[in-house]
C-alpha cells in the first residue's frame, strides 16, 4: 500500500441521514395523472420515498459493501474512491480487470459482479477464470472527490492509466458500459501498449462524420435509431450536456427529485417490461441514491456530459485496433449493426444474450461476468509469471 493508496470507509455522518429523513417526509407532490408516460410515476415514487424515509437500512448497505476493499488513492491532486478485489486464487495467471461505470450509477454498477470475477470458486465457477477486478468512482461520481472543471472520458482513461500504475499492474483488460465503454474505449485508443483486450456492452450514441454513402443499409438505420431515440427519450442527455448546473440545485436539495431523476432512467433503460422492481430491489435502487444523496454528486456526475459533448468529433470515429469484444444485451437501447463495430473496433467477439438491459452487470450479474470470463480466457497467457 503505497502513500497514495489508503483504506477508506463509506460511513456517513448521522446528521446528514437525519436531514435526508426529514427531507424525505416533507417531501412537496407534483399533482401528476400520466403514471411513467411523461416521466417518473409519483404514485411509485410515494411508495419508495415513504419507504427511504422510514424503513431503508443505510447502515446495514454499507456494511455490506465494505465487505470489499475501498481504497482512497490520490490522483491528479484527486481523491478518488476505488474498490480493488483481489483475485482469492491465485494458482493460475490472474488478469488485472478495470471496469468504468457510467451514469446514473457508480461502483454500484459492479456490486454482484465483483465477488464472481475475483472469486469464481466460491460460486460455481473455474478458479482459473479469477481476476483481480479494479472499480473506481469516476471524478465527480460516488465516493470521489468532485474535481474544479469536469473530466471528459479521454481525461478519465488517463487518470485511470495512472491509477493501474499506482496498483502496480503494468498490462491489464478493461470492460465498461454506458460512459464507461467510453473511458474503456479511450484506454484501449491511448494505452494500447498497456490494454491487452477491450469489452464493451454497448457503442455509444453514433458519431459520424463521413460521407453516408459510405456507411451500409444497417449502420445508416441504426444511426437514424439513435437520432429518434435522442428526440423522444434524450432530453435528460441534452440538459446534461448544455446548463446541468441549473437541474442540480433542484436534485441536490430534493431527494425525491433526485430519486425521480434516477429511477426513471433504471425502469426506462433496463430489461424490466415496466416494472421496476423486476429487476431492482427498493433496497438495490435506494443503496445507489443513498450514494448520490450523502456524497452531493449529482451535479458534478451530470457535467461530465458537457465535457464530452464538447469533444472533436474526430475522437469519437477513432477506430480501437486493441482486441474488442462486445456483449450487446436483448433489453438495451440502440444496439449497433455488426458493420459499425467492424468499422470501429478490431471485433474478436460480439455475443447477443437474451435477456438484460442497459445494466446488464447489475441485472444478469451471473451472465455477465461468464461473458467476461469467456471474452478474456485467450488473453490470460499473457499474465503467465
Amino acid at each position: 500500500m503505497s502513500a497514495r493508496a489508503q483504506p477508506m470507509s463509506l460511513r456517513t455522518d448521522p446528521q446528514v441521514l437525519d436531514d435526508l429523513r426529514t427531507r424525505l417526509r416533507a417531501t412537496r407532490w407534483p399533482d401528476s395523472p400520466a403514471g411513467w408516460s411523461l416521466g417518473a410515476d409519483t404514485d411509485y415514487l410515494r411508495e419508495l420515498i415513504g419507504y427511504w424515509a422510514d424503513e431503508f437500512d443505510w447502515s446495514a448497505q454499507v456494511s455490506t459493501m465494505e465487505r470489499l476493499p475501498h481504497l482512497r488513492v490520490t490522483l491528479g491532486g484527486l481523491g478518488i474512491h476505488v474498490v480493488h478485489a483481489r483475485a482469492t486464487d491465485r494458482s493460475a495467471p490472474v488478469m488485472p480487470l478495470l471496469l468504468n461505470h457510467g451514469w446514473p450509477d457508480s461502483f454500484w454498477r459492479y456490486l454482484k459482479v465483483i465477488p464472481l470475477l475475483s472469486d469464481p470458486a466460491a460460486h460455481g465457477g473455474d478458479p482459473a477464470d479469477a481476476f483481480d477486478v479494479i472499480v473506481p468512482d469516476m471524478p465527480g461520481f460516488g465516493y470521489s472527490e468532485q474535481p474544479a472543471h469536469p473530466y471528459d472520458s479521454i481525461a478519465v482513461a488517463m487518470l485511470w492509466a495512472e491509477l493501474m500504475t499506482e496498483l502496480g499492474y503494468e498490462r491489464f483488460g478493461t470492460a465498461g458500459g454506458d460512459m464507461g465503454s467510453h473511458v474503456a474505449r479511450y484506454l484501449a485508443l491511448d494505452q494500447p501498449e498497456r490494454v491487452v483486450a477491450v469489452h464493451r456492452t454497448d457503442a455509444g450514441m453514433p458519431r459520424y462524420g463521413g460521407d453516408p454513402d459510405d456507411l451500409t443499409d444497417d449502420e445508416r438505420a441504426w444511426i437514424e435509431a439513435g437520432t429518434v431515440w435522442s428526440r423522444t427519450e434524450g432530453g435528460y442527455a441534452a440538459i446534461h450536456s448544455t446548463k446541468p448546473d441549473t437541474v442540480a440545485v433542484g436534485l441536490t436539495d430534493s431527494p425525491a427529485g433526485l430519486a425521480a431523476w434516477i429511477v426513471e432512467k433504471l425502469r426506462g433503460w433496463s430489461d424490466c417490461d415496466g416494472d421496476i422492481e423486476k429487476v431492482f430491489t427498493k433496497d438495490e435502487i435506494l443503496t445507489l441514491l443513498t450514494q448520490y444523496w450523502v456524497t452531493g454528486c449529482i451535479g458534478s456526475s451530470m457535467r461530465v456530459y458537457h465535457a464530452n459533448a464538447v469533444m472533436p468529433l474526430d475522437q469519437h470515429t477513432r477506430r480501437v485496433e486493441v482486441p474488442s469484444g462486445f456483449s450487446l444485451f436483448g433489453g438495451d437501447e440502440l444496439k449497433p449493426p455488426r458493420d459499425w463495430l467492424e468499422r470501429t473496433a478490431n471485433v474478436v467477439s460480439v455475443t447477443e444474450p437474451e435477456h438484460g438491459g442497459h445494466f446488464a452487470s447489475f441485472e444478469e450479474p451471473e451472465r455477465y461476468a461468464q461473458e467476461l470470463r469467456d471474452f478474456f480466457r485467450p488473453f490470460r497467457e499473457e499474465f503467465a509469471g
